[in-house]
This record gives C-alpha cells, structure tokens and sequence, in this order.
C-alpha cells in the first residue's frame, strides 16, 4: 500500500475510535488494519496510537501527523476533483474557527444546511473572539471581522458590515449624547476586545482613532450589548450583533456624523489550502448566505 493509503486508514481508525469499527467502515480486516498501522508507526520511527483493552487514542505525535495527515489527503483529493471534474462532491473534515457572537448568531442557523447539501463533509467548528494561529494551531479556514492584518493568508470577503456607536434610550437621557469622539472621555464606554489598551476608530478627513476607558470590558460582544441595553454605558459594535436591539428601540445609535468606513466580514485560509475544494465550496457558500449589496450585515 502507498504512503496516501496507509493515512486514510490511520484517520479511518482515529475516526471510528477502534480498529472493529474502523474495519467494517473500510470493508477490511481488522487484522490486517492493525498490521497497516504498526508497519506506518515501525516506518516513521515512533508510536502515533496509543492501545489497551478498552481505549484507542492518538499520542502526542499520533495529533501532530493526524492534522498533517488530514490537510495532505484533503489537498490530494481536492486536487483529484478539479483535475477530473467531479469538483461538486467536496468531502473530508473542514476545521473552521469563527468570532463567538457571529458564530452563535449567524453560522449556527446556516451550518445545518451546508451538511445537509455535501452529506460527505464534516465540519470541527471552534468559537472564539481571540486571533487564531491558523496554521500553528491546524485550522483551515477562520471567519475574521473587520479590518485584516497583513498576512500570508488568503482573504475573501464574504459580506460588508457596519459599526455603531450605541447606548441605551435611558442612559442617553441621562447622560447626553456624545456629539464627536473627545466627547467619549466623560462617558461610561464598554469595552470590547482582548489588551488593556482599547481604541475606537471613527470616520472623518482624515479617520479618528481614539483610546477609550470604562469599568466594564469582555471579550464578548453579546454581553457588552446586553450591558448596554441595561443603562451601562456606550458600545462600539457590528450592526449584526446590536442591529436587532436598534430595530427594537432597546438601543440608539449616538455620533452617527461619525460613523467608521463601511468594513466587511471575510474568510481566510492557509495558502497551502487554495487548492482545497472544501474550503472554496465553504467560503462561496457564506458569501452566498450573508452577501446583500443592499446593506451591510
């Protein structure tokens, strides 16, 4: 058997979390998978499962190859469809990494779907307001929002979206409206965002960038906008986050004259994984859900 074989047999295994299983899966023995994976662990010099009566997991170096294994076989077979033209099954397991609100908010109404259209995908989906390391940490592809850094990543824009200055109606009659950006340091602000220094950007010739303080701060944008909608303070957010609570009247919009560029939410990925079919059909797909020239997310 070729190297390729003998890794689709070890994630078969991990997969299925014992050799029985494994090999009905397959349609082999369960001897002979055993014997596969002990020839694949004898060649690289090193033990990649971990066996006893009951259990079967990876090693420490079994998680390492099997996230190098996964990323080669979904490049072999992503570059086998295009070549022959059947690039309208992607399948294998997509590792996504995507903010936390968006995530709860607006992927968990359209993940179902995507399943449900490519029966031979998996997704591992990781929730989290932090920048991941991509590729230090195995994932391939991250919904990111706003403005990017520079990178070696692949961006594509998915959807524009909009920021807002917001506060509730209560605290707005309380305390006034902040008319420009200097106005910010007498006001309660809730903060967003990971580091003790915190900056708001807003628009004008040229933008205005501006450190605010406050009492409160997460690294969760639902619970600054439920902060803000119990009288706490001003919020920075996305409109797909505080958009529903604008709608309601719960919030109100403040420094609207001072609003930041229109940004814009996007998928990035690995260079090595342009060749990924599951990860172009992934990122065409929430371009598809969220794209509304209309208006911004």
């Amino acid at each position: 058997m070729s190297q390729l074989e003998d890794m689709r047999l070890f994630i078969e295994v991990v997969d299925a979390g014992s050799f029985t299983a494994a090999a009905e899966k397959v349609g082999l023995s369960k001897q002979f998978l055993s014997k596969r994976l002990m020839a694949l662990e004898a060649r690289l010099g090193v033990r990649l499962l971990a066996r006893s009566t009951r259990h079967l997991r990876t090693t420490e170096l079994g998680r390492a190859y099997e996230e190098q294994a996964r990323s080669i076989l979904q490049d072999v077979d992503g570059l086998e469809q295009r070549i022959s033209g059947t690039n309208r099954t992607p399948r294998g397991r997509l590792r996504v990494t995507a903010p936390m609100s968006f995530g709860t908010m607006h992927l968990s109404p359209v993940l179902p779907k995507f399943l449900a259209a490519y029966p031979e995908v998996s997704i591992e989906l990781d929730l989290s307001d932090r920048t991941v390391d991509l590729l230090g940490e195995g994932y391939d592809l991250a919904v990111r929002i706003g403005s990017l850094a520079d990178s070696s990543l692949v961006a594509r824009t998915v959807a524009p979206m909009e920021i807002v200055t917001c506060c509730s109606p209560t605290y707005l009659q309380r305390r006034g409206a902040p008319e420009q950006p200097a106005d910010l340091a007498r006001h309660d602000c809730l903060l967003y965002g990971h580091g003790r220094h915190v900056e708001w950007l807003f628009g004008g010739s040229p933008p205005t960038r501006i450190a605010v303080t406050g009492r409160m701060r997460a690294n969760n944008g639902e619970l600054v906008r439920d902060a803000a909608i119990e009288d706490l303070g001003i919020a920075y957010l996305p409109t797909f986050i505080v958009g529903a609570a604008i709608e309601a009247g719960r919030l109100v919009t403040v420094m609207d004259a001072w609003r930041p560029p229109v940004a814009a939410v996007h998928t990035v990925y690995p260079q090595h994984r342009q060749a990924s079919l599951l990860v172009h059909t992934f990122a065409d797909f929430l371009r598809g859900c969220f794209a509304a020239p209309t208006r911004a997310l």
